[in-house]
Formats: C-alpha cells, sequence, structure tokens
C-alpha cells in the first residue's frame, strides 16, 4: 500500500477541518480527491506531505510514519501545492537545478535528471527563460517538473490545471495521465471531467468526512437513480399524426416501465422518455416493439449518472 491514512483529524482552534477519516491508496493508482471549497482537501494533502502536523491520527507513505520519520516520507513525495512554489526570477534549469540540489541531487545524476524532466514536462523551448516570463501552463509545467526531480514513488498535486485554458488542461491531464502508469498520485481537482479522463479511483469529501470512496462506475451505480431511456422514432404517416394515442400505450405496456412521456416531434421525428425502476434494463423490449410495430428507430439511449450529479448530491448544502 502507497498510502495508508488512519482516523486522521485537524482542528484549526475550535475548527474542525477534518473529521476522523481513513483511507488507502494503493501503489500505480491515480486517485481523485474531490469536495468543495473548505471540504478539506488540501488540508489531508498537506498533513500527508508532513507540511502540517495532524491533530490526532496518523499516516503512512511507502511504510514510513509522517510522526517518526517525515524525513523518508519528504524523500518519497512529490508535492505539487495549489500554489505554484517557484521562484520566478530564476530561469528553468536553475529552479530545476535548485529543488534537485535541495533533495541531495548532484553532480551527472542532476544533470541527467534535469534533462529528462525537461524532455517529460515539455520544457525544452523554454528551458533558458525566467519562469516569471512564463505563461501559467508552462509554470504549472516546471512546478511538475520540481515535483518530479528527484523521482519520487508518490505525487501529491492539488488543483495542478488551476487556472489554465482548455488546450493547457488537456496537456497537463495527458501529462499526469503518463505519470500514473509509473507512479502513485493522487488529484484534488473541481475539474470532474478531469477526473474522469484521468482517476481510476475517487474519494468525496464534504466537510471534513468521506462521503463516497469508489471506482467512478462504482458510485453511478451507487447513486444511480430511476432508469431513463430516451427513444427517437420515425413513424408511418397513419401513426405519426397521432402518436398519444398509437405510441403512447404500447410504449407503457412493455413490462416494468413506470412512465411514459412524450416530449414533442422534430424534423419527422416523435421523441418520448421511458422511465423504470432502477437496474431495469428495457432497451431490448423497446427494440423488439419496434421492429414489431414497424416503427424505425433513430435514437435509443440510456442516460447515466454523471460524476457532477454524484457530486451534487453529496456535497450540496442544505438550506
Amino acid at each position: 500500500m502507497a498510502i495508508a491514512v488512519r482516523n486522521l483529524t485537524k482542528y484549526y482552534g475550535s475548527e474542525k477541518a477534518v473529521d476522523n477519516i481513513s483511507f488507502d491508496v494503493k501503489t500505480g493508482e491515480i486517485l481523485g480527491f474531490l469536495g468543495p471549497n473548505g471540504a478539506g482537501k488540501t488540508t489531508t494533502m498537506k498533513i500527508i506531505t508532513c507540511y502540517m502536523p495532524p491533530t490526532s491520527g496518523s499516516v503512512e507513505v511507502e511504510g514510513y510514519d509522517i510522526h517518526t520519520q517525515s524525513l523518508e516520507v519528504r524523500r518519497k513525495i512529490g508535492y505539487l501545492p495549489e500554489n505554484n512554489p517557484l521562484y520566478l526570477d530564476m530561469n528553468v534549469m536553475e529552479y530545476l537545478e535548485y529543488t534537485g540540489k535541495l533533495h541531495q541531487m548532484n553532480g551527472a545524476s542532476l544533470k541527467n535528471r534535469m534533462k529528462e524532466m525537461i524532455d517529460v514536462c515539455g520544457l525544452g523551448s523554454v528551458r533558458y527563460k525566467d519562469i516569471g516570463e512564463l505563461s501559467k501552463g508552462y509554470r504549472q509545467r516546471v512546478g511538475l517538473a520540481q515535483a518530479m526531480i528527484h523521482d519520487p514513488d508518490v505525487l501529491i498535486l492539488d488543483e495542478p490545471t488551476s487556472g489554465l485554458d482548455p488546450n493547457q488542461i488537456i496537456e497537463i491531464r495527458n501529462l499526469i495521465r503518463q505519470l500514473g502508469r509509473a507512479k502513485t498520485v493522487i488529484l484534488s481537482t473541481h475539474i470532474l471531467s478531469e477526473v474522469q479522463a484521468t482517476c481510476d479511483r475517487v474519494i468525496i469529501i464534504n466537510e471534513g468526512v468521506i462521503v463516497a470512496d469508489g471506482t467512478l462506475e462504482q458510485l453511478r451505480q451507487e447513486f444511480h437513480g430511476a432508469e431513463v431511456v430516451t427513444v427517437e422514432l420515425k413513424l408511418p404517416d397513419a401513426v405519426s399524426a397521432n402518436p398519444m394515442t398509437e405510441v403512447y400505450p404500447k410504449l407503457q405496456s412493455i413490462p416494468s416501465v413506470d412512465a411514459v412521456e412524450y416530449t414533442g416531434a422534430e424534423n419527422a421525428t416523435h421523441r418520448f422518455v421511458v422511465r423504470t425502476a432502477k437496474g431495469v434494463d428495457v432497451r431490448e423490449s423497446l427494440f423488439r416493439m419496434c421492429v414489431h410495430e414497424g416503427w424505425v428507430l433513430i435514437e435509443l439511449s440510456r442516460k447515466t449518472t454523471s460524476l457532477e450529479e454524484v457530486f451534487h448530491k453529496l456535497t450540496k448544502q442544505e438550506q
């Protein structure tokens, strides 16, 4: 197990930021760590990286304890905080050399690692530019390079695509996915599509408490409500003239269908929404009915629960 968090609690004065949470991260796993602002994500990451101590509880990283072996933990972790720790008056090469020496790297091994990071993070064209002259996207790449300069086993990335444009987000996302082949990664972000494209597993934290933990498919299944199927049909002229009389009752007669809604016609096609209980799939029955009745099936789609819907259900504040 790369990371083991047990009964972690953190108070800021009387305010409880993290409330007795426990979770594991497997070696080679990319974990999406999600939650609204103030949920406790950044605090948890800072504790794991030994940036701050917990009030109670324990964390082990690659078998090392944050309380008694914090230096070993730091050697195992590459950390990119939300506020990228850059010296803007250094050029990229100077900064990577500086961060490498902080990790007690030197000589040929440091030079080779700097070259590798320049290549992996796509910094070749800006390697001799001052960091203060770089775009936000390139600065994030430099931040990733410093987090990886000492070849850590674990990467902890707090909002790595914050403030980037869509093209830069895709570039950083691809880089993280590439890194995840060889590293254990914890990724905190508000961009849920990024999690769907990158992460193997998701933890959602709200008000300091873990409210969900599983793969994307597991979360969709757990928080999926009634089944909803959209049907778009091209009907014979006689049927098309009165779909509510000719089609609606037949769809309603399919076993396990709870409700049918006619949502209108467009370009000579008619759309219906068919609802059933959770876990019931009537698509095959719908298809067979279309064949039997001579209806041309234009669309048959089943709605799936999105990560956005799961997130909203678990983190929305009661009014």
